[in-house]
């Protein structure tokens, strides 16, 4: 489950109640639709509602997946790979792909088609030369330039490694239309469906996220079950889910334009770069929204706690904790004690990490930084699809709560359409031309 807290010295009952209204309003609009963009709600009943025969065939491949690779690479960009990195890396090890496979029991795996890094491709390609590989290439469409160009250079290192694709090439993609999906049916590749009425940020307990996270030996049901659950708790007029839409659009109609996800778990660390797609592209339109930044602490204290703490007034924090860790270390007594830590000796790492979470919760709000709060059990796949649902829902709340189409994301192409202007694409020729005039002075 997901604790949510906060002070009512930063925000009071009063103010929560006054926005009650709007707040209702908006998860209605999300449960039931009737708000702009409201032919993407699928995931809303997903976690009850999915496909339970394509659910079977996931797991099917990601045991065929375990069974004849050292490695698999996932191909995708934005929502298609941030949320299963996210579960992945929140769930395993910190150093689950440097674990030999007999100690993994699963194929390591590694990401692709999200950058255009020549050096990161080389890389990759090097790395898998002498390794036994498959990959899961995600893109509803099989047009979009940084996962097309990474599965062009990887199934190209496949055919020249085993002289086929066949049962090595995963594709997830739309159920019926599109380039990759033609591709996939004349090549008879086995195909995953990106769900039309899923935007990609809302798809990581689709096959988007669910087979890559199957391969790395995750319990996947478990996970289900722990989105199911939420949807139920979520459901009624009174909950964490509606408290945190509610508090981060009071916050920001205070002037606190930027809210800082932090966590005291490095494992944590791509659930933030997941949140940070899930509101940005949600929220931020129509020269509105809340800037989603991350943290981890206490690691990112030693950089940016300064700023924090007294720069510019104008944002607050969520900070993400684990209740329970995994395994916890006991510090040991020190004969010299020359760091002077003995006072230390005894307590766990987990308590001295609690502290530091204490201490810069108070030091922050005495900074005029509020800080909200919000818990979780453990970091396992029960508890990663109960906060994958938990961030949806209230993602979807607060994006109508303020006003603005959570489920469009208008201004991703802007960038698209100037790059493949001086790429010279067939039929930007013109549009190339007025930017290279623009960019002369820049260029050598």
């Amino acid at each position: 489950m997901v604790k949510f807290d906060y002070s009512e010295s930063t925000i009071t009952k009063s103010e929560v109640d006054a926005i009650r209204s709007q707040v209702l309003e908006a998860k209605r609009l999300v449960e039931n639709g009737g708000g702009a963009g409201d032919d993407f709600l699928g995931w809303v009943k997903l976690p009850e509602n999915y496909d339970k025969e394509e659910f079977v065939r996931i797991k099917e491949a990601a045991k065929n997946i375990q069974g004849n690779s050292d490695v698999l690479v996932v191909i995708g960009i934005g929502g298609s790979y941030l949320g299963a990195r996210a579960a992945i890396e929140m769930i395993n090890s910190s150093f689950f792909n440097a674990l030999p496979k007999e100690k993994r029991g699963c194929p390591s795996v590694v990401f692709a088609g999200n950058n255009i890094s020549a050096n990161y491709m080389n890389e990759l390609l090097e790395y898998l030369s002498d390794k036994d590989f498959s990959v899961n290439v995600i893109s509803k469409s099989g047009t979009t330039t940084e996962p097309a160009i990474a599965f062009r250079l990887l199934s190209a290192l496949l055919e020249k490694k085993y002289g086929t694709c066949d049962g090595r090439v995963f594709i997830t993609t739309d159920k019926s239309r599109g380039a990759m999906k033609k591709y996939a049916d004349e090549k008879g590749f086995p195909t995953f469906v990106v769900p039309d009425d899923i935007g990609g940020r809302y798809s990581v307990l689709t096959a988007v996220g669910l087979l890559p996270i199957a391969v790395a030996g995750i319990d996947i049901d478990a996970m289900m079950k722990g989105a199911c659950d939420a949807m139920k708790e979520y459901s009624s007029d009174e909950n964490a889910c509606i408290e945190y839409a509610a508090v981060r659009n009071i916050l920001y109609r205070k002037g606190k334009t930027v809210e800082i996800l932090a966590n005291y778990e490095p494992r944590l660390h791509y659930i933030g770069e997941w949140w940070k797609q899930l509101y940005g592209e949600s929220e931020g339109k129509n020269g509105m929204g809340i800037f989603p930044a991350a943290v981890d602490f206490s690691t990112d204290l030693h950089s940016l706690g300064q700023y924090i703490q007294q720069g510019r007034r104008v944002m607050f924090e969520t900070v993400l904790t684990v209740k329970e860790p995994d395994k916890d270390v006991t510090i040991i007594n020190s004969e010299e004690n020359t760091d002077g830590l003995n006072f230390l000796s005894g307590k766990t790492m987990n308590y001295v990490n609690s502290r530091a979470f204490l201490g810069t919760l108070l030091a922050h709000t005495d900074g005029q930084v509020p800080n909200l709060v919000l818990e979780i059990e453990k970091m396992d796949a029960y508890n990663f699809g109960f906060l994958a649902y938990f961030f949806e829902k209230a993602c979807g709340i607060s994006g109508y709560t303020l006003g603005v189409n959570p489920f469009d994301q208008p201004g991703v192409e802007a960038y698209k359409k100037n790059m493949f202007a001086l790429l010279n694409k067939p039929g930007y020729e013109e549009a190339g031309a007025a930017l290279y005039a623009r960019l002369k002075n820049n260029l050598k």
